[in-house]
């Protein structure tokens, strides 16, 4: 850990072997100009060969800002969230707003005093802004307003609840009443811990606000563009919808209701999608969301987030 100024606000870095995409990340915090002290907490969650620790390190020795970097062995996605959001709230004990960007991300200029600014205006529990996506690859129209690709979006305003953590603010009560281990270790391997977490919070009764002017841009390589990649990520979306559902409070009867009416519904959807589009890929959506709903329920479940032996 490094720096003794008061800090109101931490940002969380889980990164997995990205270094040179964490570097790109590191340089836009470090560009923000919010008007009060801020920290960054990086959690490496390869513990074989940990080079983004190393970057990190090596980025914060050349810049003024407090830091704390962890190598998290237990491998996955929720520990390494969790992990960067336990350290950070024990390390810096001042502060109130905890944060978090992902290492295939950069904030854009404002980002951090828009946010919590907005907390701190609204009293807001929570606050999520926009996720623009920029295509490292050539993508068809189509491909670019997959449902995948898209965030919420609008005017600022108070909203039901966030589904994803790229680009989040969390009150330090929120962690102290939701309690550890603050994502489900059951999406450890799949994903989908975020959602069950805002799900959770939504329950609560913790208010979320959307914050317009909150701006994150997200890279998408070629390979995340390739159909398999999208329709696997489909299921995968299904099968998280379905374990959140059942985690929190759906019978088993009235899920595998809801998966047929799903299942029912998509068919039409994924007309209108190829009618629209003219497109396969995005008009498959609908119905593999569903068909994942069903492998869930079945206990068939994706692991994108499980490492592999090689890096």
């Amino acid at each position: 850990m490094a720096g003794d100024a008061k800090i109101d606000a931490v940002v969380c870095i889980p990164t997995f072997r990205r270094p040179d995409w964490l570097a790109r990340t590191l340089k836009s915090l470090a560009e923000q100009a919010p008007g009060f002290g801020f920290a960054i907490v990086v959690v490496d969650n390869d513990a074989r060969d940990p080079l983004g620790a190393k970057l990190a390190r090596d980025f914060f020795s050349s810049h003024d800002i407090p830091n704390a970097v962890f190598v998290e062995e237990n491998q996955g996605n929720c520990f390494a969230i969790n992990r960067a959001f336990g350290e950070a709230l024990d390390a810096f004990p001042e502060a109130d707003c905890f944060l978090m960007i992902d290492d295939d991300e950069i904030a854009l200029p404002g980002w951090l005093a828009e946010m919590v600014g907005l907390a701190r205006e609204t009293g807001a529990d929570i606050v999520g802004g926009p996720v623009f996506r920029v295509f490292e690859g050539q993508a068809p129209q189509a491909i670019r307003q997959h449902q995948l690709f898209i965030s919420i979006n609008g005017a600022t305003r108070e909203i039901d609840q966030l589904h994803g953590s790229g680009n989040c603010l969390i009150r330090r009560h929120v962690f102290g009443r939701l309690g550890a281990p603050f994502f489900d270790l059951r999406f450890n391997y799949l994903g989908g811990g975020d959602m069950d977490f805002f799900t959770r919070c939504r329950k609560a009764g913790y208010r979320t606000y959307w914050c317009a002017g909150a701006q994150i841009n997200e890279f998408v390589p070629a390979e995340r563009i390739s159909a398999r990649f999208l329709m696997t990520r489909s299921i995968r979306t299904g099968s998280i919808n379905y374990l959140v559902d059942r985690k929190n409070g759906l019978s088993a009867v009235a899920a595998i209701l809801k998966n047929a009416i799903s299942l029912g519904l998509s068919v039409g959807r994924s007309l209108a999608v190829l009618f629209r589009t003219g497109h396969l890929i995005p008009a498959s959506h609908p119905f593999l969301v569903s068909v994942g709903r069903f492998f869930a329920a079945f206990g068939f479940l994706p692991a994108p987030y499980k490492a592999s032996d090689k890096p």
